[in-house]
C-alpha cells in the first residue's frame, strides 16, 4: 500500500483495541461517522477487509499487520524524539507472558522501565501457542513462552533468546500430605488422591517420570493465581507450584516437598521483533537479565 494515512491507521488500531466503532470514537474524541469512513478508506486503498464487523469488531490478518506497522512506527519516532530532545509521550508496548513468570520473576524486570516510566506497558497472561500466535502476527512485540521449534518466527523478523527454566516442584500442606501420602507418594496413592494443576500435561509428565503413572490421576484444574495457591496452602491438593513460589512456604514448614529433590524444568525463551528502539531494546534487555538471575540455567 502506497501513502499511508497514519490518521486512519491510528483509528484502526482504536478500533482493534476497543472492539468496537462506538467505543473507538470516544476514545479517539471524533464521530463514530468519521471512523468509519476512514475505516472504509483504508479497506478501499487495501482493496481487502481490515475489520470484521461484529461485537467485538476485530482485525483482519492484514488489518493486524497494519496495525503492527503503526505501532512500530509510533516507537521509532518516540524514539527520534529523545535524539532530538523533544517531549516524548510514552509509546506503548504489548508483550505476553506465561502465568508462571507473570507469578514469580517477571514483574521485577518491568521496574527499570515503569520507575521513572518510559512506556505504557499491555501485558496478556498467555501460555506458549497463543503467546507465539501473537507475536508472529505482530499483535505483540514480544513474548516469554516456553520453549519449541519456531521457524517462521525466525524468517519473519523476530529473534529468540534462552532464558532459562522454570522448575516446578510437587508439594502439599503438611496436614494434607499426613492424610493422603501417609505411607508415601506412591503411584497408588496418587490414583486416589486430588491434585491441583493449571497445565494438565505438565503434571502428567512429572507423575509418569517420577512414578511410572500412565492413567488419568483426579484433578482440579485452575488457572496459576491466588485460589490455586489457596488450594495448596490450604490443604486441599497437592501439585505441581513454581519454586520460586513455594520456596517460602517450604522454608516456613507451610508446605512440604512430596518427593525431595525431584523437579521437572520447563524451558523459557524470550521471542521479540527486532526493533531499534530505546524503548524496545531496554525491555528486551531487562526481561533476559532478570530471567537469567532468577530462573535455573537453560539445560541445567
Amino acid at each position: 500500500m502506497e501513502n499511508l494515512d497514519y490518521r486512519a491507521l491510528a483509528v484502526l488500531d482504536a478500533v482493534a483495541s476497543h472492539g468496537s466503532f462506538e467505543k473507538a470514537a470516544n476514545a479517539l474524541g471524533i464521530s463514530q461517522p468519521a471512523v468509519s469512513q476512514r475505516i472504509k478508506a483504508l479497506e478501499d486503498a487495501a482493496g481487502r477487509l481490515l475489520i470484521v464487523r461484529g461485537s467485538p469488531a476485530f482485525p483482519t490478518g492484514l488489518g493486524q499487520r497494519l496495525i503492527s506497522h503503526y505501532r512500530n512506527v509510533k516507537l521509532m519516532e518516540a524514539a527520534l524524539d529523545i535524539d532530538l530532545g523533544n517531549q516524548v509521550s510514552m509509546p506503548e508496548i504489548a508483550v505476553a507472558v506465561d502465568a508462571a513468570s507473570l507469578a514469580t520473576w517477571f514483574p521485577v524486570a518491568l521496574r527499570p522501565l515503569l520507575s521513572p516510566p518510559r512506556c505504557q506497558l499491555d501485558v496478556e497472561c498467555a501460555e506458549r501457542d497463543v503467546a507465539l500466535h501473537l507475536v508472529r502476527e505482530g499483535s505483540v512485540f514480544g513474548c516469554v513462552a516456553s520453549r519449541a521449534d519456531t521457524p517462521g518466527l525466525a524468517a519473519s523478523g523476530a529473534s529468540t533468546t534462552p532464558l532459562g527454566a522454570m522448575r516446578y516442584v510437587c508439594v502439599a500442606s503438611p496436614s494434607f500430605a499426613a492424610h493422603w501420602f501417609g505411607d508415601g507418594f506412591t503411584a497408588e496413592a496418587v490414583a486416589l488422591t486430588p491434585a491441583v494443576t493449571h497445565e494438565r500435561e505438565l503434571t502428567a509428565r512429572f507423575l509418569a517420570a517420577e512414578l511410572g503413572v500412565a492413567r488419568p490421576f483426579p484433578h482440579h484444574t485452575l488457572p496459576l493465581s491466588t485460589a490455586f495457591n489457596d488450594m495448596l496452602f490450604g490443604g486441599l491438593a497437592y501439585g505441581l507450584l513454581p519454586f520460586l513460589q513455594a520456596a517460602h512456604g517450604l522454608s516456613q514448614g507451610a508446605l512440604v516437598d512430596l518427593l525431595p529433590g525431584r523437579y521437572i524444568d520447563v524451558q523459557l525463551n524470550w521471542h521479540a521483533w527486532e526493533l531499534d528502539t530505546p524503548f524496545t531494546k531496554s525491555l528486551s534487555e531487562q526481561v533476559i537479565a532478570m530471567a537469567r538471575k532468577y530462573l535455573v540455567a537453560a539445560d541445567h
